[in-house]
């Protein structure tokens, strides 16, 4: 990286600060900290909803992915997701937005007292808290990978300097901060992510026909929508892991349809969040496609982006993609950090200190950004060790992905009439059920990807349905009233 590269990504940061400033100015309570006020609208909310599913992770582990085994990364990951946020779009998003509107909710766990009971918020609170901790530091370990390839900067380095940069805007700003920075590194990413895929484009030296005749250059199952370990059966257990996660299990995703004035708003912003899932991965993933291409045989494919960025573009240039990059996984941690603080301050502090719950809104608001920037420090911590954890992938997927539907099928489950019967036991059944599942695959590893990382979900799934559909007790007239209230048409 030359001056002029330092220069466009210390704008970028500048601009960051600007916008956790400007944000600070409209922050008042803890709701406008939250879920900004659920005022979010529709184009905003898809698009933070969009950007927060990414972070530097895709440009390292997902990178890696697509130099060894080509477009499999596309329809495991992308593709399902898509599909995923288009099923939510009519049958969760709304329902979130309810929640806040007809019952005052602002943190995704908050609804769990009275879908089931407090042991059972309890559990779900504790142990999401303690997977985002794994899942953001993984974000943090990434992009501190890219800024090492870009820089020569020690991994410590760029984990402490995302984390503080983060850190400082995220508690000062809350949501607001945090999804106008999701649309303006959007169009960051845009600018970059275009610039990139014209360039390669241009390298291959077939112009626009390169698109289709690259495919000719590379091995022949790079082609291949499924590339073993990313079978068929990897890819539908991630089609079920990303519908948990991307509906709102991954609780930084609810609150963007939380925040948002209605269940009708809700719904076209998960549209606009799928149709972006849809399309634009096509024009980011293509230059980690064409890699082999122009790097034959690298020690570390995860490294293979890092390079074809300094490989093909000008000075300047490097810049803006390395800050596209930082800008992906800012908007991911800083939006877990503020969504976890919102489940610490208003679902398990009051618990263990019920003297919270006297707290004024000033005094709300200050607790709120105490408990942002104590998540994020821990964060920090985590990604500074990820190694310990299996690196970036192993973070991510090994852990994240399969620790998350245990405690995510009753949060999500919960909300929909279909299994109204599933209670507060089939829910602890559920989390007890994943998650001893995920222990035992720890302790006897498979030699399948897709039984490593859906067996705890799929375990978790037909606990919660099957107690559920045993269960002979009327359903209680709060779970009742709960659900119509869900499901009334804005």
């Amino acid at each position: 990286m030359e001056l002029l590269d330092w220069i466009v990504l210390g704008l970028y940061f500048v601009m960051l600060l600007s916008i956790g400033l400007w944000a600070y100015l409209r922050v008042r309570n803890s709701e406008d900290f939250y879920t900004a006020g659920g005022k979010l609208p529709w184009w905003l909310s898809g698009i933070s909803h969009h950007v927060s599913g990414y972070s530097g992770a895709v440009f390292v582990a997902y990178a890696g992915i697509a130099y060894t085994h080509g477009f499999t990364i596309y329809v495991w990951w992308a593709f399902t997701v898509a599909v995923a946020v288009l099923v939510t779009a009519f049958y969760i998003a709304p329902r979130w937005a309810r929640l806040r509107v007809n019952f005052g909710v602002q943190s995704p766990t908050e609804y769990l007292l009275i879908r089931y009971d407090l042991p059972t918020q309890q559990v779900i609170a504790w142990v999401g808290t303690i997977i985002k901790v794994f899942d953001t530091g993984g974000k943090l370990a990434a992009i501190a990978i890219l800024l090492n390839v870009f820089s020569g900067t020690s991994i410590t380095f760029g984990v402490l300097l995302v984390g503080f940069i983060s850190l400082i805007y995220i508690t000062i700003g809350g949501l607001w901060a945090d999804v106008w920075n999701d649309f303006g590194q959007f169009l960051i990413q845009l600018l970059a992510g275009v610039t990139m895929f014209v360039m390669i484009l241009y390298k291959l030296g077939d112009g626009v026909s390169g698109i289709f005749t690259l495919w000719d250059r590379l091995p022949e199952e790079h082609a291949a929508f499924f590339h073993d370990p990313y079978t068929v059966g990897f890819a539908a257990v991630l089609l079920v892991i990303n519908f948990f996660s991307y509906s709102g299990g991954t609780w930084n995703l609810a609150t963007r349809f939380i925040s948002t004035t209605s269940g009708k708003v809700a719904k076209r912003a998960a549209l606009l969040s799928s149709g972006l899932y849809f399309t634009w991965p096509l024009i980011l993933f293509y230059p980690m496609f064409a890699a082999p291409v122009f790097f034959e045989n690298l020690a570390d494919p995860t490294l293979s982006y890092g390079k074809m960025v300094l490989e093909f573009l000008p000075n300047g240039l490097i810049g803006l993609v390395l800050a596209s990059l930082f800008a992906n996984t800012l908007s991911m941690t800083a939006s877990d950090s503020n969504t976890v603080s919102a489940v610490i301050s208003r679902d398990i502090l009051p618990v263990l200190f019920p003297q919270v719950k006297e707290f004024s809104k000033a005094q709300a608001l200050t607790l709120a950004r105490i408990t942002t920037f104590c998540f994020t420090i821990l964060t920090i911590f985590t990604a500074i060790n990820a190694a310990n954890f299996g690196g970036v992938f192993g973070l991510m997927i090994s852990w994240f992905a399969a620790l998350l539907g245990p405690i995510a099928i009753p949060m999500i489950l919960g909300l929909l009439p279909a299994f109204k019967r599933s209670d507060a036991m089939s829910a602890m059944c559920a989390i007890v059920s994943g998650l001893v599942t995920f222990i035992l695959l720890k302790i006897f590893p498979v030699s399948s990807l897709a039984l490593e990382i859906g067996a705890p979900t799929l375990v978790s799934f037909f606990a919660f349905v099957v107690t559920g559909f045993f269960r002979t007790a009327k359903v209680d007239p709060k779970v009742d009233e709960l659900i119509n209230g869900l499901s009334k048409k804005d």
